[in-house]
């Protein structure tokens, strides 16, 4: 089962567009080295949508080589259902040590629907599968204890922001599992997940995804250890100062939790490069204010 701050790298492009496999290495490595409880390569934040099957095998095959057994390497894979299985069957040959299951591309999906097109992955492999509930792929409390009695799923990750629905699922889930005694985990997985992990946690959600690790490790976890210890000081003076900033300049263009990532990942001194269209990059007065935002963080540290 996994534990602490979990760790969404980017994939970095080259100025030409092509996956730079140096600078991935160099992310993953760095990213690892820093203590994170798993890393999940090629999701969201490492632009998954826009990776071709070549690209998405060997960007797994990196970060699993990157990693080297320290931490478990979770890989991406969705969208249309006949891709889905060739990134799963991708993931097990790279050396993944489990799926998180992205929305199936563009059809809106029934509750019904989206627990079989889970089980047609699911059944690719024997990885482990994270299921994640958002945009077109909302599982509600029958569908998620359903999808959770499937052999090989063992978390959900909420990125839909339904605090209720949330609070519904998770005691829907415990009860389905609660015979056979079968482990699951629940997942934050909101877009900057420190801002909103308190109100989680109240619901028994304690894991989060956390993108601001890829580019201020140190931030990121002096913020789980504020959690962890109940320190509301820190917790209120990282927030003010560092997360809610980052969410405000995050919702000020479509697509920007992974811009704004990629571009923190460059300032840390990785070259990410460009994000993929129909992504948008932060302008050069945005970089700064990103700038202003992590030193401001980093002051509350000390």
């Amino acid at each position: 089962m996994l534990e602490g701050v979990l760790f969404f790298p980017v994939t970095p492009f080259t100025t030409t567009g092509d996956v730079d496999f140096d600078a991935l290495h160099q992310h993953v490595t760095a990213g690892v080295d820093a203590g994170p409880g798993g890393v999940f390569v090629a999701c969201g934040t490492g632009e998954f949508h826009a990776l071709d099957r070549e690209e998405y095998a060997a960007v797994v095959r990196t970060a699993v080589d990157s990693a080297a057994g320290r931490v478990p390497v979770y890989a991406g894979a969705g969208g249309a259902l006949g891709l889905a299985r060739q990134f799963a069957r991708a993931a097990v040959e790279a050396g993944a040590d489990g799926l998180l299951l992205m929305p199936p591309y563009l059809v809106e999906s029934p509750a019904a629907g989206l627990v079989a097109y889970a089980r047609a992955v699911g059944q690719e492999t024997d990885l482990p599968m994270i299921v994640y509930s958002r945009a077109n792929a909302r599982f509600d409390e029958a569908s998620a204890a359903e999808v959770a009695q499937l052999p090989t799923v063992t978390g959900l990750k909420d990125g839909t922001g339904d605090l209720d629905l949330v609070a519904r699922i998770v005691p829907a889930v415990r009860d389905a599992l609660s015979a056979s005694g079968k482990s699951f985990q629940f997942f934050n997985g909101m877009p900057t997940a420190e801002a909103s992990q308190l109100a989680y946690r109240a619901l028994g959600v304690e894991l989060y995804s956390s993108a601001a690790f890829a580019f201020a490790p140190d931030i990121s976890l002096a913020f789980h250890r504020a959690i962890e210890e109940g320190d509301q000081a820190r917790i209120d003076a990282l927030q003010r100062t560092f997360f809610h900033p980052l969410v405000r300049l995050r919702r000020r263009v479509p697509g920007y939790a992974v811009s704004l990532v990629k571009a923190g990942v460059t300032l840390s001194g990785v070259k990410a490069g460009p994000v993929r269209p129909p992504l948008t990059p932060l302008t050069e007065p945005e970089v700064a204010e990103l700038a202003a935002i992590i030193a401001e963080g980093r002051a509350v540290l000390g």
